[in-house]
């Protein structure tokens, strides 16, 4: 892609908005060269700004008088908040002035407001939010993580193809492996939706391997693993509060001894490096897909390395047509 991406962020959403939104644009600007468009309030946006240096990068704000709630419904912010940061955010991709958006607001309400302004993908029933998790080798795509939490066995393997397209072009797996997430490995377990996506997805082009355990999402088994939006919200939960506890288990028990202190002090760059590996802020923001351009949505609790690095992700789906290579596979599977 030869014209410069331009990235709208919800400065407004997360807990530590606008400060850490506006420091992760200017880094991802600096970075990667990309323009940005700071959404919600002017006063407090220009504030953030005046404490950076922002000398020779692409910078505008874009006035937004709302800001959606964590405990808003995702109907409120459709309905009531018509000038909400993330509204405006996604116009602006609509309009064409825009090629992503990057939120840490109210994950429901970004989904539902980018899924009404965007529109779904021809042959996608329901959008997924999809996450990248460490995994022993590399990397493993999870989707979906708390978009859509009552599924149908075909919206499952829209899930499959979604997943197969991101990891091909953003992780660089030429076929991806792809699994449904189970209580075995045998075909006779699962619930209804597994069995049935199963049957689906075992007559497919893809590259299905079958049901896979929770075991599989941190082996390096398959590359893709797709769940309903309940079960992957809880696997995505349940690994951040693992990877929490770990560190805080490590840091006691270095703490308590003297020889586990010196053995600390010779291991530190293994522990830098395991620390940077299964932290959410390396990997920035999870892709929401199915809908008619890119969105981030991120942590809550972002930090402002989570916003540059969710702002180098949506730059590089845009930059790799991921949306595109998808309409485009969904076709062809449908001739």
């Amino acid at each position: 892609m030869k014209e410069k991406i331009v990235v709208a962020v919800d400065a407004m959403g997360g807990d530590n908005a606008p400060t850490v939104e506006v420091q992760g644009a200017v880094a991802a600007a600096r970075r990667w060269g990309v323009s940005i468009v700071l959404v919600g309030n002017r006063e407090r946006i220009e504030e953030c700004l005046a404490a950076e240096t922002i000398a020779g990068l692409d910078f505008r704000i874009e006035d937004a008088s709302e800001v959606v709630g964590m405990h808003d419904s995702a109907s409120d912010a459709l309905r009531k908040k018509k000038n909400s940061s993330i509204r405006v955010a996604f116009e602006l991709v609509r309009c064409g002035e825009a090629h992503a958006v990057v939120s840490a607001g109210n994950s429901g309400a970004t989904l539902a407001v980018g899924m009404f302004l965007l529109k779904r993908i021809e042959g996608i029933d329901r959008p997924a939010i999809a996450t990248i998790m460490p995994n022993m080798v590399d990397q493993t795509v999870v989707l979906d993580v708390g978009g859509t939490v009552d599924c149908k066995p075909s919206h499952l393997e829209q899930f499959a193809y979604m997943g197969q397209i991101y990891a091909r072009s953003v992780l660089g797996k030429a076929r991806p492996r792809i699994g449904i997430l189970s209580n075995g490995e045998e075909e006779s377990k699962g619930n209804d939706l597994v069995r049935e996506a199963h049957q689906l997805l075992k007559g497919s082009a893809l590259n299905y391997l079958g049901f896979v355990e929770g075991r599989d999402l941190f082996n390096g088994k398959v590359d893709v693993i797709v769940c309903d939006g309940f079960v992957g919200n809880v696997v995505l939960k349940v690994s951040e509060g693992l990877a929490e506890a770990i560190g805080s288990m490590l840091k006691r028990e270095i703490d308590s001894r003297f020889w586990s202190r010196i053995g600390y002090l010779l291991a530190r760059p293994a522990f830098a490096a395991f620390k940077k590996r299964i932290d959410y802020a390396e990997y920035g923001g999870a892709p929401l897909l199915g809908i008619q351009g890119t969105g981030m949505i991120c942590h809550g609790g972002s930090d402002s390395r989570a916003i540059m690095n969710a702002i180098g992700l949506a730059r590089e789906s845009v930059a790799q047509r991921v949306n595109e290579r998808l309409m485009e596979a969904l076709r062809l599977d449908r001739q």
